[in-house]
C-alpha cells in the first residue's frame, strides 16, 4: 500500500511538470520540466489569496483548538469517577458524528449570527468540529503521564492548575504537537465547510479556489499538466510538513496509548 501511495505521489509531481500533449503521447515518460504550468495554475486560480486565506485560517484554527482542548483533556484525562468517563464516552461520540448531519442547522444559526461568507465564522467552525477528536486524543495522552508527579507537585502545595500549567502541559508536548499537526493538515484540506459557508472568491480557501479552477478547465479545455500543479500546490505544503514531524506525530500517536 505504501509503494502504491508513494506511486501514485511521485507519478502526479512528474505529471505536473509536463505538457499536456506529452501526457496523452506517453502518460509514464520523463518530464520535459514544463514550471510554467505552476504560474499558470497560479495565476488562472487566483490561488495567492485562497492560500492566504487558509494559511490564516490554520495558522489561528489549529493552535486554537489545542489551546481549548488540552485543559478538557487534562481534567478528564486525570480524574476518576463516572462524570469523567461519561464527558469522555460524550466527545468519542462527537467524532463519529459527520458534519454533513448538522451542516443544514449549523447555516441556520450561522445565518443569524450574520457569519455566513465571514472568514470568522468559518474559523469558529473549524474550531468546534475539530473539537472532539483533540479533546478524546489528548485525554488519552494526558491519562497516560507518571501519577507520581502529579502527586508530588500537589505534596508541594501546588494547585491543580499551577501543575498543569508547569509540569503536565511540557511532558504532554509531544501529545500537543501531534493534535496541532493532525488540525493544520486537516483543516488545510478540508472543503465542504468552505464550500458551504463561504460564498464569494475573495474568501475561498486553496480547497475551494482548485475546485472552482477544476470547473473552469472542464468548460474551457483541460490543461491536463497545468491542472496536476494545481493538486500539487494543495498537497505538497501538508506531505512536507508531515514528512518533517511524521516522526514525532507517530510518537505523540503511540505514548496517548499507554494507559
Amino acid at each position: 500500500m505504501v509503494v502504491v501511495n508513494l506511486a501514485v505521489l511521485a507519478w502526479m509531481l512528474i505529471t505536473s511538470l509536463r505538457e499536456h500533449r506529452e501526457i496523452f503521447a506517453s502518460p509514464f515518460a520523463w518530464p520535459s520540466f514544463a514550471w510554467d504550468n505552476y504560474a499558470e495554475a497560479w495565476r488562472s486560480a487566483d490561488f495567492g489569496v485562497a492560500a492566504a486565506n487558509s494559511l490564516v485560517l490554520v495558522a489561528t484554527a489549529a493552535p486554537a483548538v489545542v489551546v481549548v482542548a488540552a485543559p478538557a483533556g487534562y481534567a478528564l484525562g486525570r480524574s476518576i469517577g463516572r462524570a469523567a468517563a461519561s464527558l469522555t464516552l460524550y466527545f468519542a461520540l462527537g467524532i463519529g458524528v459527520p458534519v454533513q448531519v448538522i451542516v443544514i442547522p449549523l447555516f441556520v444559526l450561522m445565518e443569524r449570527l450574520s457569519l455566513v461568507n465571514n472568514l470568522f465564522g468559518l474559523f469558529l467552525l473549524y474550531v468546534t468540529v475539530s473539537l472532539p477528536f483533540t479533546v478524546f486524543l489528548l485525554t488519552g495522552y494526558f491519562a497516560s503521564l507518571p501519577a507520581e508527579l502529579e502527586e508530588a507537585a500537589a505534596i508541594d502545595g501546588a494547585s491543580r492548575l499551577r501543575t498543569f500549567w508547569t509540569i503536565m502541559l511540557p511532558l504532554a508536548r509531544s501529545g500537543l504537537i501531534t493534535a496541532l499537526i493532525l488540525n493544520a493538515i486537516g483543516l488545510w484540506n478540508e472543503a465542504f465547510l468552505a464550500l458551504v459557508f463561504v460564498q464569494s472568491t475573495d474568501k475561498q480557501t486553496l480547497p475551494l479556489a482548485l475546485l472552482g479552477f477544476l470547473a473552469k478547465q472542464q468548460y474551457s479545455g483541460a490543461d491536463y499538466g497545468v491542472l496536476f500543479a494545481g493538486v500539487t500546490i494543495l498537497v505538497l505544503p501538508m506531505l512536507l510538513l508531515y514528512v518533517w514531524l511524521g516522526r514525532r506525530i507517530v510518537e505523540g500517536m503511540t505514548l496517548g496509548t499507554g494507559k
